[in-house]
Parts: C-alpha cells; structure tokens; sequence
C-alpha cells in the first residue's frame, strides 16, 4: 500500500535536510588549560566588539554595573590594576540588521595573561555566599540572554 504524499514529504525533507544540519553545527572551541584564561589579550592593547539584544541594554549596563561594583570591593591588586585602564564605550550606530547595541571595551595596555572574559570576572570578585545564592543562576542566565553574538576581540599592537 502506498503512503499519501502528504506523510512522505516531511520524511524526505528531514533525509534531504539532515546533512545541511550536521554542517551547520560548528564545534565549540576547545577549553583553554586549567588556570589559563577564557578570553585573553596577546598584544599590548585589547578591544572587545559586544553586540547586545537592542531590547537588553539595561541589563547589559547592570552587568557592567555588578562588575564595577565587585572589582572595587576586590582586595586582588592585580585584578584592580588589570582595570584601571579598562573602559567601555557604546556606539550611537546599532550593529547589523538586528539593530543590535554595540558596545566597546578598551583595554589599555592590556594584562597578557589577565582574564577578560565578563562572566569570570564577576565569579572571581564575588564572594562564596553571593556565588551560592539562589538568585546568582537566575542572574547569570539573564545577562547571558543580553548577548546577541560571542565577543569579538582584536589585539592590538601601536603603529610607530
């Protein structure tokens, strides 16, 4: 007996697409080693291009806001002089056709081996209860949404 075309489409479909699926999935970069940072900067100044939802701008301002606050109470010299020079920029212009905010983060000069990567910031600055209390995942979660792309980040090196 013979299927109707109707049951025989989403089948085909799912076998002509499935290939097209497995090559769309690009493979999460491998962990960098344990004790290296997740996003370092290799040249004497850094810059980080962050695209944020248009509608989650405050919310990116209030992880900027969490950062500022954690890295004043931090006792770690090392980290507070990594952001002595740190400074974030947003761009009047939005980013693509998503009319994603732009922001940019300057960092000048650049730690070679500091960690820029926000979301390990914030764990290194905040204290073991805030790290366990319940509304620290909610939290997490909801400036990770904000993130309209991965970081983009340049090295750079002056031109003399």
């Amino acid at each position: 007996m013979r299927r109707p075309f109707t049951t025989c489409v989403p089948m085909l479909l799912v076998v002509a697409l499935a290939p097209a699926a497995l090559f769309a999935q690009t493979p999460a970069p491998p962990a960098p080693p344990a004790g290296e940072p997740k996003l370092a900067f290799t040249a004497p100044a850094g810059l980080l291009l962050i695209q944020i939802k248009p509608d989650s701008t405050a919310v990116f301002e209030e992880l900027l806001g969490k950062l500022r606050a954690g890295l004043e109470k931090s006792t770690d010299a090392a980290l507070k002089e990594q952001f002595a020079n740190f400074k974030v920029y947003k761009a009047s212009e939005p980013m693509g056709a998503e009319k994603n905010a732009l922001y940019v983060v300057v960092a000048d000069p650049a730690a070679g081996k500091g960690e820029y990567e926000f979301f390990q910031i914030l764990q290194k600055v905040m204290t073991p209860d805030e790290l366990r209390a319940p509304e620290t995942q909610e939290m997490f979660k909801k400036f990770s949404t904000a993130f309209a792309a991965p970081y983009n980040k340049l090295n750079l090196t002056p031109v003399k």
